[in-house]
């Protein structure tokens, strides 16, 4: 095996279909997709359109040039991804519409957590610009190997695979300063030439927070690969329901279903006496209120407590160094219910 180049390098292996154009110094000139377009008109025809740039609709348009121009048709790469995964029973992925509610601290424990019943799981992380996913899997440092299947990923466990960009970077602090068509490009190869072995039985994307050029990547890019639906976490108070009401509205649009949604930080039991305070008060009801709201799942709360902040930082499972806590139990019983709630899915 070889190591896999450096960041620096892999942003140029890119394809013609991407539709990329590199200045001198490796800048991007320009990346189209139909779900990218901006300022488009009313009735635009859509870049993947014979009539992209052509229409009459695209009189005075400012991408009209770029339309006409650009190779018309589906990604061959869609079609390629999903061949790839298809042999990945179930495809998670995890978002929030506001940094700071714990969505990668609760992705790399219900990774840990799906992995505790012996089941193959692993774990992309999509967030390009804030990868923290090596270092809450207890994997920080280590690199990303090439074989003639592809990428490995690295393992924390037997059964349990990891993909980053951090394990590319040359250093852990480097700042990651990307437009969006690169972020695209390294999301493409994280889904096309990742090798996850034979038959996995969850692959969970842990998303950056909002709804941006990561998410629309992983929207378009998995078409044919199924995605079974998002899971979206939030805390109680409104300033972050009112984000997470985005994040559904975005899945609506984009036809992606929604497993359910975790309340987070939901409370503080003192680990003395069990008394319960709400540090983050649901002035509105908290996530289950919005579920209702919305006619989607709610699959549980997570009270705080600080030794999640310990197993994040020392990348160490939760539900293994807390067994007995009120936390693990209420993690342990999401798990389960997005468990029983895919199984379902597929019945």
């Amino acid at each position: 095996r070889v190591l896999v180049p450096h960041i620096t390098h892999i942003s140029k292996a890119t394809s013609q279909r991407e539709e990329r154009q590199y200045k001198e110094g490796g800048e991007v000139e320009f990346v189209m997709s139909s779900a990218e377009v901006e300022n488009a008109p009313e009735n635009c025809p859509g870049t993947d359109s014979d009539q992209a740039g052509k229409a009459s609709a695209c009189a005075g348009c400012p991408n009209q040039q770029i339309c006409a121009s650009a190779p018309k048709g589906p990604d061959p790469a869609i079609a390629e991804i999903g061949r790839k995964l298809a042999n990945v029973e179930h495809k998670v992925i995890i978002l929030s519409g506001k940094g700071g509610v714990g969505k990668s601290t609760f992705s790399t424990q219900l990774a840990f957590g799906l992995a505790k019943d012996d089941d193959q799981v692993g774990i992309v992380d999509v967030d390009i610009c804030g990868p923290s996913v090596p270092r809450m899997m207890g994997v920080e440092g280590e690199q990303v190997h090439q074989s003639n299947t592809g990428w490995s990923p690295v393992y924390p466990q037997d059964n349990l695979a990891v993909m980053s960009i951090g394990f590319l970077l040359e250093k852990a602090d480097e700042a990651v300063i990307w437009r969006g068509p690169k972020k695209n490009g390294l999301i493409k190869q994280f889904l096309r030439d990742v090798y996850w072995g034979d038959d996995l039985d969850y692959l969970l994307f842990d998303c950056p927070p909002g709804t941006t050029d990561e998410h629309l990547s992983i929207v378009t890019y998995m078409k044919e690969a199924k995605v079974d639906g998002a899971i979206l976490i939030t805390t109680p108070q409104d300033v972050a329901l009112n984000d997470v009401r985005r994040e559904v509205s975005f899945c609506k649009k984009v036809k992606m279903p929604i497993i359910g949604v975790v309340e987070n930080m939901s409370g503080f039991v003192c680990p003395h006496c069990q008394h319960e305070s709400m540090i983050f008060r649901p002035t509105s009801g908290g996530a289950e209120k919005l579920c209702e709201e919305e006619s989607i799942p709610f699959l549980g709360r997570i009270p705080i407590d600080p030794l999640v902040v310990k197993c994040a930082e020392e990348g160490k499972s939760y539900v293994d160094m807390a067994d007995t806590s009120v936390g693990a139990k209420a993690l342990l019983d999401i798990v389960e219910s997005i468990k029983v709630k895919l199984a379902s899915k597929k019945a």
